[in-house]
């Protein structure tokens, strides 16, 4: 094969990979609250934005039925044009609610730090939050499970 051909090869191998990627972060489950699922192990985390601008994070048995949150610890951060903001969550009831509120601007990334247990080490999580609703699954997009 000549030079042009391994590139233009090697090109469309890059952009096919983009794609597939692109379809990924589409292709999961909703929460039953409408918020996005975290994890796949049990207990399940949703992230869920409320509308005062906290986060939930309720977590699920296998048949998603909820669960009292236990020793899980999560924190998040908020990487905004600003700078990144570090959120803290405390124990209210069965969840775990976000001690402030989540900068107002839109459209910015999220990492999702969440403990089995307060000293092990952290599953992250990263995705954009949008909060415009699909048009598809009726869902806001970052939690969005179709294909829109």
């Amino acid at each position: 094969m000549n030079k042009q051909i391994r590139q233009i090869l090697a090109i469309t191998a890059l952009l096919v990979a983009i794609v597939a990627t692109q379809a990924a972060d589409k292709k999961h489950i909703g929460g039953p609250k409408g918020g996005r699922l975290l994890n796949q192990s049990e207990p399940r985390a949703e992230f869920f934005l409320e509308k005062d601008r906290t986060a939930t994070i309720t977590f699920y048995d296998a048949a998603l039925k909820p669960v009292p949150a236990a020793d899980q610890a999560v924190t998040l951060i908020a990487e905004t044009k600003q700078g990144k903001k570090r959120i803290d969550f405390e124990k209210k009831g069965d969840v775990l609610v976000s001690k402030t509120r989540l900068p107002s601007e839109e459209d910015y990334n999220l990492v999702v730090q969440l403990r089995k247990k307060p000293q092990a080490k952290p599953e992250n999580f990263r995705f954009a939050l949008e909060t415009n609703v699909c048009g598809g699954c009726k869902r806001a997009e970052y939690a969005c499970t179709c294909d829109e």
